[in-house]
């Protein structure tokens, strides 16, 4: 009977190490998750300018943290400034051309000009009177015909010179025609614009931050030249931030949109409650995978993700890891 006991026991001892050592070997030779890594990243914005000029003076340093509207550098553009110059030059001469135009003749010139009318209708009257006299003595045998034909010429072109000194006359008192009018008018219109335009030019040699954030980069100190559009600093919102990670297909179904994950931060030795924000997949040159052979190709997803409270210290670079 006890050797019938001790048998049993040693099988059931025996079960057991089977068991552990079955489970060991299972475990040691089980695949090994490794957990999801990605880094943080931030909004960044390259702050460059419309004109091209040289940096005459940077106001911020990397680092500094910068409100929307600060002043952040300013160029020193010799060009920009000669053009507003002649356009606030052609604008003075279109404001004086379209007044010109709406003043009409000057008060001298309409009495000059009556003056001649009336000079010229008296040379018409006395050439006429001269006429109508030579035909008389022409009628009675004194004169030749000739003369009356002279004097008759005279007195139509005395009239005829009456009349153009009239209408100068009408002209000088009704001013300049309404199109000539609109046309000065839009001239200083036009002229005004170009203002405004080199006005702009001018206001981009002074570049203000377009959003709040902490400079990160300075391309060109001082004294330098910045091209037309080249980005002189770099500004990153540290209040915009998310994770990336890269997520292969097979493993994407708890990374869905909406979905919460739990991420440990290394640098800040905190824990973090992130939700998926965005999802894309990634070029399909390096990401494609074969499942098994002849099987399905896979590819990788890129997942954002953003954290659903503020976390203090967490900045663009940093290792994020995510719970599986």
């Amino acid at each position: 009977m006890a050797n019938a006991r001790a048998r049993r026991l040693a099988i059931i001892a025996a079960t057991v190490v089977l068991a552990l050592l079955g489970w060991g070997v299972y475990q040691a030779f089980k695949p090994v998750r490794d957990p999801v890594q990605g880094q943080i990243e931030a909004q960044e914005t390259n702050v460059s300018s419309k004109v091209p000029g040289r940096v005459s003076r940077v106001h911020v340093q990397l680092g500094q943290t910068v409100a929307r509207g600060d002043l952040l550098f300013e160029l020193d553009s010799p060009e920009v400034r000669a053009k507003v110059a002649q356009a606030e030059a052609a604008r003075d001469a279109a404001r004086a051309a379209s007044l010109k135009v709406q003043a009409g003749a000057r008060p001298q010139e309409i009495v000059a000009a009556r003056a001649n009318w009336e000079r010229a209708e008296a040379g018409a009257r006395l050439a006429e009177l001269t006429y109508q006299r030579i035909a008389a003595m022409v009628a009675e045998g004194v004169l030749a015909r000739q003369k009356r034909d002279d004097a008759e010429a005279q007195a139509r072109s005395a009239t005829e010179l009456a009349t153009a000194a009239r209408a100068q006359y009408d002209l000088a008192r009704q001013g300049a025609r309404p199109e000539d009018k609109l046309a000065a008018e839009a001239q200083v219109r036009q002229v005004t614009g170009v203002l405004a335009e080199t006005g702009a030019a001018l206001d981009e040699t002074r570049i203000m931050a377009p959003t709040q954030g902490e400079v990160t980069k300075i391309a060109i100190q001082a004294g330098e030249l910045a091209p037309q559009g080249f980005p002189v600093l770099t500004l990153v919102d540290l209040a915009d931030v998310w994770a990336v990670v890269a997520v292969r297909e097979d493993e994407f179904k708890p990374f869905a949109q909406g979905s919460l994950h739990q991420a440990a931060i290394p640098a800040l030795k905190v824990k973090a409650q992130f939700k998926v924000s965005a999802v894309s997949a990634l070029p399909a040159f390096a990401t494609w995978r074969a499942a098994r052979p002849g099987g399905t190709d896979l590819r990788t997803f890129e997942i954002r993700l953003r954290p659903t409270a503020p976390v203090p210290g967490l900045r663009p670079g940093m290792t994020v890891v995510f719970d599986r």
